[in-house]
């Protein structure tokens, strides 16, 4: 769901995914790259999303990743199950 949502904002490589999800949690959130890159394949596979090498900002050769039309789909159906979640956590919580 996070790769997703980071890939909805903007087409980025590996690295800059990692980074954004690290960024955006304020540190709290890290990828590591052995977990991130079987995550991409996976999405790839899923045809969630797709992938093109590009050069990167450093003039660098790198696979970049952009959302799909189905990949887009599925973040609203993540989301939508995360959020369920979170309310059955928060109902499990405050009963205790």
């Amino acid at each position: 769901m996070l790769i997703l949502k980071t890939l909805a904002r903007a087409p980025l490589h590996g690295y800059g995914i990692a980074q954004s999800i690290r960024r955006m949690s304020d540190e709290v959130l890290t990828v590591e790259e052995g977990s991130l890159y079987p995550a991409l394949q996976r999405l790839l596979l899923q045809g969630w999303v797709k992938a093109e090498w590009k050069m990167t900002e450093t003039n660098r050769r790198a696979r970049f990743y952009t959302l799909t039309a189905a990949g887009r789909k599925q973040l609203g159906v993540e989301v939508s199950e995360f959020e369920q979640m979170v309310t059955a956590i928060g109902r499990v919580l405050r009963e205790a």
